[in-house]
């Protein structure tokens, strides 16, 4: 068993070597929306193309979501949990303030001593947990991390609200990272828009998701095209080497024009998981790697640009390497 207490080793990079996701049972179709709230089937479709969304038990929690797709991530990536040295939970909505729900996967998994903790960055967390994970392991302060996105948006929506509830959906999505000889996953490039720090929120007095469309749709049209392009650079890359573009799952009428704007291959796969998984948030990175992965959609070792951007108003990016 490896002993998490001590120091690991600093490491030239990290790589992704297994990923893993989980989708609650329950679908709630745009149909069964046509009953909750003024909306149809063909309204959501045109303006979202998404089709349907996963909604968890009331009493399963974030923490549960996250344990489930972090143990299938470390069967695709063959190792056991004791060798996992850290784990880093991406979400904003997890119902304990504290333990964290890293923590409380560490005692799910029966950990040894890892450092555990919540990344709050909203959409683009797992990104933001993605490139601290990297560094870390970098840096020697971990040898094999979990990165996990996990939400409950169903907890955290106005089902009264037709423009957001069509959205939002429960989920999570897991990687393991390791530490690499060769870079896997290369700088990251992040920040935040001050200016549009209230377009998406989870505040009170509601607690429930908001955002202004408008605003957001604007912004990523406007200005995710360069921060993909910086990210890419970053890689030391050209948008042709880009195999797989992976951007926040948050709308495909978003999506679509936003990749038909880089300059990517033609034969590039474009991640369009919000379809039937629907917007959650920190998780639909990485649950919609791992769902892809699973149906064969990616060629092993493919090249893969990611791009998260969403409440605070942040965004992260980076470009990996897919196991």
């Amino acid at each position: 068993m490896t002993d998490s207490s001590l120091p690991a080793t600093p490491a030239p990079g990290s790589a992704i070597i297994g990923t893993g996701h989980y989708r609650p049972e329950r679908i709630l179709t745009n149909v069964d929306l046509e009953s909750i709230v003024e909306t149809s089937d063909d309204w959501i479709r045109r303006r979202t193309g998404i089709e349907g969304r996963h909604i968890a038990a009331e009493s399963e929690t974030v923490a549960q979501m996250a344990t489930h797709a972090a143990r299938a991530a470390l069967e695709d990536a063959g190792i056991e949990p004791s060798e996992v040295t850290q784990v880093i939970v991406a979400t904003c909505s997890d119902e304990e303030r504290s333990p964290s729900a890293a923590g409380r996967v560490a005692q799910a998994l029966g950990l040894s001593a890892p450092a555990a903790f919540d990344i709050g960055a909203a959409c683009s967390g797992f990104s933001h947990a993605l490139a601290v994970a990297d560094q870390g392991i970098r840096a020697g302060a971990s040898r094999t991390t979990l990165v996990i996105g996990a939400e409950k948006l169903s907890a955290k929506t106005d089902y009264t609200d037709r423009t957001t509830c069509i959205l939002t959906a429960d989920g999570a999505g897991a990687a393991v990272v390791q530490a690499a000889e060769e870079p896997g996953i290369h700088p990251v490039v992040w920040g935040t828009v001050p200016d549009l720090v209230d377009a998406v929120t989870i505040s009170p007095p509601s607690g429930c998701f908001s955002q202004n469309g408008r605003q957001v749709l604007g912004w990523a049209l406007r200005e995710a095209p360069g921060i993909a392009e910086r990210v890419v650079a970053a890689a030391g890359l050209e948008m042709s080497d880009i195999d797989v573009f992976v951007p926040h799952q948050a709308n495909l009428r978003m999506i679509e024009p936003l990749a038909a704007s880089l300059d990517l291959r033609e034969d590039a796969i474009v991640a369009d998981d919000v379809t039937t998984s629907g917007n959650t948030s920190a998780a639909t990175i990485p649950l919609a790697i791992s769902r892809m992965r699973e149906a064969g959609r990616l060629p092993a070792g493919a090249t893969a640009l990611l791009l998260g951007f969403g409440g605070g108003f942040s965004y992260a990016g980076q470009v990996v390497r897919l196991p």
